[in-house]
């Protein structure tokens, strides 16, 4: 403070000595010094004023500063002035600071978790009392199918069923919404109050593929049960007929050589033999859907993967004349996959859709493989056959069921497994008269 000191004393002196030379020159009517001396000693009050002022002055434009976040702002000027203005300065400047970093900190860490919000697969939709939306996330916009929300009444005319749930949700409950394209949703909600303003976030999940898991679980154990029944059963059945058939043809047969009852019980023997090996062939065909084996995952070009499979339908394709078309966007689109596996599922579905093409004038098969932003790899087995009725498009995936005169109604079934073992998802779309498309989702 000594160096403050000093200047605010020497611009007094200063002052009182331009005062008392005014006077002095105004006794001796001098005007025209006196006016000078005048213009002088109001300089001097004004610098002496300006001077004392300064550290307000100072205060105003830190208080400033920090009102708009101006942390720029940087305090040199008084360094001559003392060394406790010189403090202040640097006490100023380093408050500042403190508040640019944490500024610069809160900032990283917003941007931080809205990355981690756009890029999780959980939607989230955050609104206010007034509808207004604060915050969607892009999984929520794809999975509802829309590209940008930004009230809440927007959902009326897309979801309106969703957007009822939504506006009377109780917070902790969870429901279960249906999207038009068949996607099953969990829709849970909480509430929070923000600086004084209530918002409640919406998540939304797609347990799509959990209900699908759940559904491949409760048929592989039914069917575990089935065969394991099946098998005791017909053990002993066969059993008892080779033992019956060896006293027939042994013990029976040579006293009685033709006796026609004796034929017949000889034949029914074979019957029930002959379908009681059929129906243990007809159980273990089923083996292979409660006894998966886990996907080796390894990087595979999704090209060639088709070009494999194209090239063991060459002779069928010339058969049955269908025209079967193959595009991969881009060429070097690749996916982290089991090749056997998922080849054995695109085989599947090619086969089906040869066969749903017969009695068609113009057959065609179109397989289509793309990705999109969010990385997942899509393949596409589309015909323009006969398709599905609605009440079979539902029963499809389930195990034993087919439309098919002669087949074991197992293929979609675990061609489903196989994508749910990878992380992915199967689904079907037809429409009758017009074609049928299945969706391999990766």
């Amino acid at each position: 403070m000594r160096h403050f000191s000093i200047g605010i004393l020497w611009r007094i002196v200063l002052l009182v000595f331009f005062v008392g030379l005014a006077v002095y020159f105004g006794n001796k009517e001098q005007w025209t010094a006196v006016s000078l001396l005048g213009i002088l000693g109001a300089a001097a009050m004004f610098n002496l004023y300006h001077y004392v002022t300064n550290i307000n002055r100072k205060l105003s434009r830190f208080f400033e500063s920090v009102r708009y976040s101006d942390f720029a702002v940087k305090f040199r000027s008084d360094d001559k002035m003392g060394d406790s203005f010189r403090e202040i300065n640097q006490q100023f400047n380093e408050v500042l600071e403190a508040f640019r970093i944490a500024r610069a900190e809160k900032e990283a860490n917003l941007q931080y978790l809205n990355t981690i919000v756009q890029q999780i697969n959980t939607g989230l939709i955050s609104f206010g009392s007034d509808g207004r939306v604060e915050l969607v996330n892009s999984a929520a916009l794809k999975m509802l199918s829309i590209y940008r929300l930004r009230q809440l009444e927007d959902l009326q005319e897309p979801h309106p069923q969703l957007f009822s749930l939504i506006a009377n949700i109780k917070t902790g409950v969870k429901q279960l919404y249906e999207t038009p394209d068949d996607e099953s949703l969990s829709v849970q909600a909480t509430q929070i109050q923000l600086r004084g303003k209530v918002l409640r976030i919406v998540v939304l999940q797609n347990i799509q593929s959990e209900l699908q898991q759940k559904e491949v679980e409760a048929w592989q154990n039914l069917t575990r049960v089935l065969r394991h029944e099946i098998m005791n059963s017909l053990a002993p059945i066969l059993s008892l007929v080779g033992t019956m058939k060896e006293i027939v043809q042994l013990d029976i047969q040579p006293e009685i050589p033709d006796n026609e009852g004796l034929q017949d019980l000889t034949e029914a023997l074979q019957t029930i033999e002959k379908r009681s090996t059929g129906i243990i062939q007809f159980v273990n065909a089923y083996r292979d859907f409660t006894a998966l084996p886990k996907p080796t995952f390894a990087e595979i070009s999704v090209k060639e993967l088709l070009q494999r499979v194209v090239q063991l339908f060459q002779k069928s394709l010339q058969e049955s004349s269908v025209q079967l078309n193959v595009s991969v966007v881009p060429d070097t689109l690749l996916l982290n996959a089991d090749a056997d596996q998922i080849e054995q599922v695109i085989i599947n579905l090619i086969k089906n859709a040869i066969e749903a093409l017969q009695g068609n004038p113009e057959p065609l098969i179109t397989v289509k493989a793309h990705s999109d932003i969010n990385q997942r790899t899509y393949i596409e087995v589309a015909d323009n056959g006969s398709g599905i009725e609605p009440e079979a498009l539902e029963r499809i995936f389930i195990p034993f069921y087919t439309t098919k005169k002669t087949g074991s109604g197992i293929g979609l079934s675990l061609s489903r497994q196989i994508l749910q073992q990878h992380g992915g998802s199967l689904t079907a779309t037809s429409e009758v008269g017009e074609g049928t498309t299945f969706v391999m989702a990766l």
